[in-house]
């Protein structure tokens, strides 16, 4: 079942269009045997540069002088350094624009990639209007009560006492969570190694992350809460189905009553970016091997832009260190009608990681309707979609102590991850691959998925 398409960075963009627009278009080139990619919104005038390993200084300053350009940040984090890189990244503003300062680069032997600093946007659209009303069909089975067919099966899993486990961990890569919502509160992480004492007492590099990290905003602050113009519905919507408290006889259930889920919030107001979708993937991967948290996946309700090499990186050693990156297949383009990812890459759920070549460790996630139809705005791919989830009028919750429904591969991938997290809390010591490939062999046959996904088949909770 090897699916997507491993591709390398190019050092320049095919027909790209690079102004000083806040929104700007362009064309992925690494992957030829693609079709070219809707619009792709990348920082204006920003670089991500991956200087080869023993380039000079003065063979960074050449490079970057011959862009015009100078030093935003460095990123080096402590992921990288336990992978033995020293160097990190070097992010660039240049006054020629993204396109032609990567065009500068093109050849230079010092220079491994260089990349623009793409937009991420989540993938969920508003809907309607808990499990006794009826309302929460996904996570509903055929045996279940109320039922549903095309559900997840989670309440099967339920019924034989499956209901998860603290000691297990999610990542939730996307806008932040209510962390005190009263069907999160027990479930949200509280960091026993940095009290909140303004001391980085662990030493990742983050002062106070007592539940997470504010990438976006560089603080420890994982719910706005509207402050800074976001109410961070969308990552409260996606922990409630992958966590939310069950048996409290309170709103809804998530897949796993039981869970930690840690916020790395680097989606703000305006979306979020590469470079800080990095510094989230590589937060999880050290906080599992520095404190040997047992993360199991992260969930990436998101996407957007085109291939980096730099996010791959950052992918791939979080798949070493065994955490799975469960992603979003795409909500289609502008007409709202699902796309086929395997003539046009949607990224993150298109890439290939290969974890040291030991498996894939990425799962990417369709949307199905509580019908058992393919939603209508999912992505799909014979070869890079694995596996369907529901994503239809998902009920879940939301900031304020509220709840409401919302559509999308962003409300199907959460299922996957809860799936991961639970397959993970009856089988101790179960390895990524092993979770991998539990979730995908448990696929139900579906017809609407059938010839369009990697297994043709939708979720089954109770199915491992």
């Amino acid at each position: 079942m090897n699916r997507k398409l491993l591709v390398l960075a190019p050092l320049a963009l095919a027909a790209c269009v690079d102004t000083q627009a806040p929104m700007m278009p362009g064309a992925e080139s690494a992957a030829p045997s693609l079709s070219a990619a809707p619009a792709q919104e990348f920082v204006p005038g920003e670089v991500i540069v991956k200087f080869r390993a023993g380039a000079s200084s003065e063979a960074r300053g050449a490079a970057l002088q011959r862009m015009n350009a100078t030093v935003r940040e460095r990123i080096v984090t402590n992921a990288m350094r336990r992978n033995g890189d020293a160097e990190g990244l070097t992010v660039v503003h240049s006054g020629l624009g993204t396109t032609a300062a990567i065009d500068r680069l093109r050849g230079n032997p010092n220079v491994e990639y260089a990349e623009p600093n793409w937009i991420y946007r989540h993938n969920a659209t508003s809907n309607d209007t808990y499990f006794t009303n009826g309302s929460l069909w996904g996570m509903y089975g055929d045996a279940s009560s109320p039922a549903n067919q095309y559900g997840s099966q989670a309440a099967e899993a339920w019924a034989a006492n499956h209901t998860g486990s603290r000691t297990v961990y999610v990542g939730i890569i996307d806008e932040g969570i209510q962390f005190s919502h009263p069907d999160l509160d027990a479930n949200i992480w509280l960091n026993p190694f940095d009290p909140a004492d303004g001391v980085d007492n662990d030493g990742n590099g983050y002062v106070d992350d007592q539940r997470g990290w504010d990438f976006a905003n560089g603080d420890n602050g994982i719910y706005d809460g509207g402050t800074r113009g976001s109410l961070d519905k969308h990552g409260t919507h996606v922990a409630g189905t992958i966590g939310g408290e069950g048996g409290n006889g309170v709103g809804v259930a998530g897949v796993n009553w039981n869970v930690t889920m840690i916020s790395g919030k680097f989606l703000g107001r305006s979306g979020g970016t590469t470079t800080n979708a990095i510094k989230a993937v590589d937060y999880f991967t050290d906080l599992k091997k520095r404190h040997g948290l047992n993360i199991v996946a992260t969930n990436n309700s998101w996407g957007g832009g085109g291939f980096s090499q730099a996010l791959l990186d950052a992918i791939n050693r979080g798949g070493s260190a065994g955490i799975l990156f469960i992603a979003a297949a795409g909500n289609g383009g502008s007409d709202g009608v699902g796309d086929n990812n395997d003539a046009v890459a949607s990224y993150p759920s298109n890439y290939l990681c290969t974890a040291n070549g030991s498996y894939d460790c990425v799962i990417a996630v369709a949307s199905t309707t509580s019908s058992g139809g393919r939603s209508s705005f999912s992505n799909y791919g014979a070869t890079t979609v694995d596996i369907g989830a529901p994503g239809s009028g998902i009920y879940s919750t939301l900031p304020a102590n509220t709840y409401g429904s919302y559509s999308g591969t962003s409300m199907a991938t959460p299922h996957v991850s809860g799936a991961a997290a639970l397959y993970a809390s009856t089988h101790s010591g179960a390895t990524a691959a092993q979770i991998r490939s539990a979730i995908l062999s448990s696929a139900v046959p579906t017809a609407s998925l059938s010839g369009i996904t990697v297994t043709g088949g939708r979720l089954n909770v109770s199915g491992f």
